[in-house]
């Protein structure tokens, strides 16, 4: 079985708590005081993306690389049709 753990950087800052509302709280996790990132779990691929505030998130859980390009892509496109990224 494998878990690969990857790490990329959104190139810019951005608003976990705006980002915590507009994603939904079925699949988001975001309590600051207790942890500085946002847990974002997405259903296909079915991995888990810790967001921070600096823009840089790491994707932890995917079976295979492509899924974690497939995973970045996806929120990028969900932050930008939010109005949350650049």
């Amino acid at each position: 079985m494998q878990n690969i753990v990857a790490s990329s950087d959104l190139g810019q800052e951005i608003n976990l708590n705006a980002i915590a509302i507009s994603l939904g709280l079925e699949r988001v996790e975001y309590e600051p005081e207790q942890f500085p990132g946002l847990v974002y779990r997405l259903d296909s691929p079915k991995v888990v993306v810790l967001l921070f505030g600096s823009g840089k998130l790491v994707c932890t859980g995917a079976k295979h690389v492509e899924d974690v390009s497939v995973a970045v892509d996806k929120i990028t496109e969900e932050l930008k049709a939010a109005g949350l990224l650049k």
